[in-house]
């Protein structure tokens, strides 16, 4: 803040932002700018010279000092660009230079009585150097600017819109606030509250979905979180302090809190010795033990972001934290980058998927069918990079499960992996790759079959088609098939193309007892495929929607709930009609959408394995699903391993039955008195038995049906729930249903 009579010096580097802003009223300022020999260059900031400011219009001795310094004449003129100020004004320096501001106030009336108030000036750093890689813009941007390393920087955000929180080099902490304008100028602190978020978000912290809401101490929203590519933050301790670092041996070191403090200070805010701050990118954890609270080097990767809309006129600070003694910052702090985004950016809700640890990020999309689901629920979840339905409140998902069991559901299954494996040696590349004997699948055939490391263990599941003696299709969990066709190819020389399909062919799983007779309202196949009637369980066909010229998808009998039941995979730009097509075929049988909460029910129900039953260590027959290993085939990965474990089994995977509806989390360790014997690997509580069941991984001694077992919560001790062992499936053990 300049008053008057007052001047201040500023050195920009090219592109650096210097903003003037009157503080009551119409202002006028004179700047100076000086080239980086020392040369007078109003050019850089866009000015121009214009009446020489006199020294005794200001106090000018710091100024003087400076131009002397730099090897000018003190005595010399000062030939000033005089800038009036009515509102916000921002100059951006075309190279470097120092820039002087003055508020001169002289008797010869260089500038009027009514334009000696104060003037806020402030300085944004250009965007960070080149040759780091930011994200690209998500929309039009208003504003960016670059926090360096250890600083903080205020700036406003109006309704709608959007701020970017960019951290720059990775692991980076970022501390963020944002206060009520409105509140400021009746003198309230309104702010984020930690607490108060938790409490309404249900979660550490809120993320891109249904609970995607920072929220003030009323419990009334601020922000918005529109996308999140770390996920990893932390909403519970404040911005480091003075204090923080004085008591460890490091008095008067740079810190979030004071830096806050002097960045607010401008807006009439009182400086706090501790500010509550959302820190983005500290990775912290409660130790389940000492319930203590840690830190860890953040998650975060060069370039990941958070970016929020403001839901009203806000004031925010941003910080880059100086922490270079603790790994929040991975003992190197560096900048953080903001971008401001105008209200109409079309940014829309995501997180960020990979398909590995160290594979570069996509941001989660929404389906092909999502203009037909999204009439119908705002309830989405994450399923790999696609957003999917969880459920649909005008059903619900006890309705939505019932309508499967009962009649039929429609579901959107689009976050599987479609690969097509092609060429002369496909046969042979899936005979080394996969536990089932390949050579018996034919042609409009299908089988579900396992990847399997050296050791046994599952690295993935899927379904295989064969749709021509030299082309299968190969739907699946992850993009860790991939790497494994990709690598048994290399190392053989196989003659084989291994194509990921990605976004091009979404699916639908159609289930339910009367899915077959919605079908033969509007299936059509020519006369060289199997017709619909044809297809047994595993089979497939190419069919269309109602003629030869209706819409055209693959069509298999399969699917992930235990019921009779269909999946349909097609072209995106047909999803939302051939959606319509099912729907419509299906509404006088009481068709229901089903989101993915019914579906974990279901298919716990029908001991069907997901993710939740591989586990590093875990091998096949560990997992349940021995069925799918064939050891009579010629090798394959891990089948020496498998071969040495059936032998001698460990471990296997049961169902419990609780005698309660408390349902127990995944890995809750399971008891035979006070010895641990098993965990928990999937439970739910069952519509059709009115009980909690459970998939559980057994010692072979206790996996006995009808033997008793509690499941330890808590501690694992306090409170224990009694469960009887039995067979999964739980219900139709032979696939009668499927089979229908």
């Amino acid at each position: 803040m300049i008053a008057a009579r007052e001047t201040a010096r500023f050195d920009l580097k090219k592109h650096d932002m210097l903003s003037l802003r009157p503080m009551g009223g119409d202002q006028s300022v004179a700047v100076l700018v000086f080239d980086a020999r020392g040369k007078v260059a109003p050019t850089i900031l866009g000015l121009e010279a214009g009446e020489d400011l006199a020294p005794s219009s200001f106090q000018s001795d710091e100024l003087l000092g400076w131009v002397s310094a730099n090897g000018g004449d003190r005595n010399a003129a000062l030939p000033a660009a005089w800038v009036p100020l009515d509102d916000l004004l921002a100059l951006s320096a075309s190279a470097t230079c120092t820039v002087w501001v003055v508020r001169p106030q002289s008797a010869n009336e260089l500038v009027s009585a009514a334009a000696l108030g104060a003037v806020q000036v402030s300085v944004k750093p250009a965007a960070v150097d080149a040759g780091v890689a930011l994200p690209p813009p998500l929309g039009d941007v208003r504003e960016e600017f670059t926090v360096r390393r250890g600083t903080a920087m205020a700036y406003d955000l109006r309704p709608g819109e959007i701020v970017q929180i960019i951290d720059v080099e990775g692991q980076q902490c970022s501390d963020f606030v944002a206060l009520r304008s409105k509140a400021l100028d009746e003198g309230r602190d309104i702010m984020i509250d930690t607490t108060a978020t938790r409490t309404m978000v249900r979660g550490a912290y809120p993320g891109p979905g249904l609970y995607d809401k920072f929220y003030d101490q009323d419990l009334r929203p601020m922000m918005q979180v529109l996308q999140d590519t770390c996920g990893r933050h932390d909403a519970f301790g404040m911005a480091c302090t003075d204090r923080g670092y004085a008591d460890r041996g490091f008095p008067g070191h740079l810190n979030c809190s004071d830096n806050i403090s002097g960045a607010l200070s401008s807006r009439g805010v009182a400086a706090r010795a501790a500010w509550p701050a959302i820190n983005f990118f500290w990775s912290t954890w409660v130790d389940p033990h000492s319930h203590q609270i840690h830190t860890e080097e953040s998650h975060s990767r060069p370039g990941d972001y958070v970016a929020m809309r403001a839901l009203e006129e806000l004031v925010c600070v941003t910080t880059a934290c100086p922490d270079d003694i603790d790994p929040i910052n991975g003992w190197n702090p560096t900048d953080v980058h903001v971008r401001i985004y105008r209200p109409d950016a079309p940014i829309r809700r995501a997180i960020a998927y990979r398909e590995k640890e160290d594979a570069a990020m996509t941001i989660s999309r929404e389906s092909a069918f999502h203009p037909a689901t999204s009439r119908l629920t705002n309830h989405f979840a994450p399923a790999r990079d696609v957003w999917a339905p969880a459920s649909f409140p005008s059903v619900g998902t006890v309705g939505e499960y019932w309508a499967c069991r009962e009649k039929a559901t429609l579901q959107d299954m689009s976050s599987l992996r479609k690969y097509d494996i092609i060429g002369p040696d496909a046969e042979t590349l899936l005979q080394k790759s996969l536990t089932r004997d390949v050579s018996r699948v034919a042609v409009w055939r299908g089988t579900y079959a396992l990847i399997c490391d050296e050791a046994g263990t599952v690295v993935d599941d899927g379904t295989l088609f064969r749709l021509a003696p030299d082309l299968y299709r190969w739907c699946c969990g992850s993009e860790e098939s991939a790497r494994v066709f990709e690598d048994v190819a290399q190392r053989d020389n196989l003659q084989v193309r291994v194509h990921g399909m990605e976004s091009a062919l979404p699916n639908l799983a159609l289930q339910g007892p009367r899915s077959r007779e919605i079908l033969e309202r509007f299936v059509f196949t020519q006369p060289t495929h199997p017709s619909l009637q044809e297809l047994k369980w595993f089979g497939v066909t190419i069919a269309r929607v109602g003629d030869r010229e209706g819409i055209p998808f693959m069509l298999s009998r399969s699917g992930y709930t235990g019921e009779l039941g269909y999946e349909l995979f097609c072209a995106a730009s047909d999803a939302p009609a051939l959606w319509d097509a099912v729907m419509t075929a299906g509404e006088d049988l009481g068709i229901t959408p089903m989101g993915g909460e019914a579906l974990e029910t279901i298919r716990i129900e029908a001991g069907l394995a997901s993710r939740n039953e591989f586990a590093a260590g875990i091998d096949a027959f560990e997992a349940g699903l021995g069925f799918a290993v064939d050891l009579r085939k010629a090798d394959f990965i891990g089948k020496a391993a498998l071969e040495r474990n059936a032998r001698d089994p460990r471990r296997v995977l049961s169902g419990l039955k609780f005698a309660c509806n408390d349902v127990p989390a995944h890995g809750a360790p399971i008891f035979a008195g006070e010895r641990q014997v098993g965990v928990i690997t999937s439970a739910t509580r069952s519509p059709m038995f009115e009980c909690s069941i459970a998939m559980a991984r057994l010692a072979i001694e206790f996996a006995v049906a009808g033997e008793t077992l509690e499941v330890g919560q808590l501690d694992g001790r306090m409170k224990r729930l009694t469960a009887t062992v039995c067979d999964v499936p739980f219900f139709d053990p032979k696939r009668e249903r499927a089979r229908a």
